[in-house]
């Protein structure tokens, strides 16, 4: 699959996994393309937490409590680094978008489905309490989960506004 039909196939999936493995050389695979992303003055500040083993994954699917992790047969944790870069300036939030994006289009490409989950984490401690179990030093934080397998149903993704709508040449708004 080519770069332009995994961005046109990629979909947010929150439905069950099947019994389905992610083999480990599919997930280190998946994060590489995360490493291979640019980042904020090449400082590499987002690095990643691999998980597929089900203890783990069934303590992370309790504190997190959402459907979709409930079957994941893996999670990659996109963990953010928020020292200053440039100045007072952080690029955590930047390099870790950028990551996760990579890997949401090589998890597509590899028949994978998946969601990024960055909200539920900044409720009661979530990102914390997954960041302790998992071992992230203090000053890092889990940013983003990426819980995976292979999708028990059929997605697709969502209608996009047209591009008339977002974008234009040399002028906001034509």
């Amino acid at each position: 699959m080519d770069v332009f039909e995994a961005i046109a196939k990629r979909y947010s999936y929150r439905g069950d996994f099947t019994d389905a493995p992610v083999p480990k050389e599919d997930l280190e695979k998946i994060v590489r393309a995360g490493i291979q992303a640019p980042s904020g003055k090449n400082e590499q500040v987002a690095s990643f937490v691999i998980v597929d083993d089900r203890r783990l994954l069934d303590q992370i699917a309790r504190i997190v409590n959402k459907p979709v992790c409930k079957t994941a047969k893996a999670m990659i944790g996109c963990v953010t680094d928020s020292r200053p870069i440039l100045g007072d300036i952080s690029f955590a939030v930047e390099d870790c978008a950028a990551s996760v994006e990579n890997m949401l289009l090589a998890i597509t490409a590899l028949g994978y489905a998946t969601v990024w989950l960055d909200g539920v984490l900044r409720f009661d401690n979530i990102a914390d309490r997954v960041g302790r179990l998992l071992g992230v030093p203090e000053g890092h934080t889990v940013r983003i989960l990426l819980p995976l397998g292979v999708a028990a149903e059929p997605g697709s993704q969502k209608e996009r506004l047209p591009f008339a709508r977002r974008a234009w040449f040399n002028r906001y708004g034509g």
